[in-house]
This record gives C-alpha cells, structure tokens and sequence, in this order.
C-alpha cells in the first residue's frame, strides 16, 4: 500500500517557486529520508504533504485519498521543527504527551485507561517516563524535542512525519529518537522525515530522497557522512547526484 503519493507537485510562496515538479511516493513500512540543504524545499514539501502549505499545482494522496478529501489525521503524527514543547505554557510533560490523544479521543471526551496507558508508553518510548509530571520548561531542548515526538506517538499514528527532529539536540536525544523510531518502525509504522544529517538515524533509513534547488536530485540509499570512504565497487551515490550530495554530506549544522 502506498502511504503518500506526490505527483508533480509545485509549491510558491510570494511569486518565488519553491517546489518544481516533484513526485514522491512511500510505500507502508518505509523509512524515508528527505535531505537537503537549508532552503532546498525539503520542509516546505512536508509542509505541503501535511496540507499546512497549499499547492500551486500537482496531486497529493494520503493512504490513498486525495489530500484534501482526506479527514482519518489521527492515522498521522507530525513532529514539527524545534518547536518549545511547552509553548509558553505551563504545562507539565505527560499533558502535552495528552494532547496527542485528542485526535483519536476527540477534544470533549475525558481521558480513559487507553489513553493514559498510550501516554506512558509514548514516554517510555523515548526515555522520559520519570518526567511525566515535570514542567515542560525545567527540559533541556533535546528532551522537549523527544516530548513532542511522544506526542506524536501517543496518537498511536500509522505514518509518523518529523521535521529536523534531531538538529541541534544533544547525543543522547538523538540515541534515543534512533530507538523509539525503530520500535515504531518495527511494528509496521511509517516514517517520513526532514533531516539536515541523519546521525544515528541512519541505519533505520531505506531510501534518501535529496531535495535541491526545489527538485529530487538523487533517490536510493543513504549518502555516507563526509570523510567515509566506499569501498570499491560500492559508491551509492548516482554520478549526477554526487555533487548535491557532497554538500549535504559536510553535515553542518542547521540554522
């Protein structure tokens, strides 16, 4: 079953093209990558993916219904970009983990045995269970990041969508985003996400699709970092791709 279909899509903001004529498609179970310098596209096709963006032309399908025909959103968990999980609000971590429950619980319903039970293990998933009742504030920014990721989790989603979950978080965060996304993957979710540099969430990803220049430069497996090298006979980098790709692979950190 094909979980996201993206057909010659173009996306503009202000008169300025963002997007040119991009497909993509990810199939149930995959893990995919999308990579890409800072202004490349590759957040803004997310974006568009997740309706958030509109788009000027092209076909989006979700679980295989027209974008804006879809409504099943709790089938979707969305990690959005280094977002303070708190938001200036004094919330504790376990009620903003809740809030991930409302699309599948709805916003006036009160809280059941399923979804406390989904709410611990989201935390527990990510290593923040003995913060359940700390203030989201009193986090360090890798442990918000990792709050909002069981958010995302505690909707029990079957296709999880991160953007930069692990730019310029701590080791430890981004070991412990590598093991709940792996868990999530093995019990038959899907994952899209954004990332600058994969770190240790590159041994999960089936396929790298490399955005430049508002295009798919490259499509196959993961670009090595820089200063690896392939052994002979086992370079995966499509010629034509390897330039776009070396400059993703300097693994910069991100704005």
């Amino acid at each position: 079953m094909t979980v996201v279909a993206v057909r010659r899509l173009a996306v503009g903001y202000d008169g300025q093209a963002i997007l040119h004529d991009v497909s993509l498609a990810v199939a149930a179970g995959e893990i995919v990558a999308i990579l890409g310098a800072n202004g490349s596209g590759k957040s803004t096709l997310i974006r568009s993916i997740l309706g958030l963006v509109p788009a000027a032309r092209g076909e989006i399908e979700l679980f295989g219904t027209e974008q804006r025909r879809f409504r099943d959103w709790a089938r979707v968990g969305y990690v959005p970009q280094r977002l303070g999980a708190g938001s200036g609000v004094p919330a504790t971590v376990g009620e903003v983990v809740a809030s991930g429950r409302l699309a599948r619980r709805g916003i006036f319903r009160p809280s059941r045995a399923a979804d406390r039970e989904a709410i611990r293990e989201a935390l527990t998933d990510v290593g923040l269970l003995d913060r359940i009742g700390d203030p989201v504030t009193t986090l360090s920014g890798g442990q918000q990041q990792r709050t909002l990721i069981a958010r995302a989790l505690a909707g029990r989603p079957d296709l999880l969508v991160l953007d930069e979950p692990t730019a310029g978080v701590d080791a430890a965060s981004q070991e412990a985003f590598a093991k709940a996304l792996g868990r999530f993957a093995a019990a038959g979710g899907t994952i899209l996400l954004v990332a600058h540099e994969l770190g240790p969430l590159r041994p999960l990803i089936d396929r790298a699709v490399v955005v430049h220049e508002g295009r798919i430069a490259y499509e196959g497996e993961p670009p090595e970092p820089a200063g690896h090298h392939a052994e002979p006979g086992h370079d995966h980098v499509h010629p034509h791709a390897a330039p776009v790709v070396a400059g993703i692979c300097e693994w910069a950190p991100t704005e």
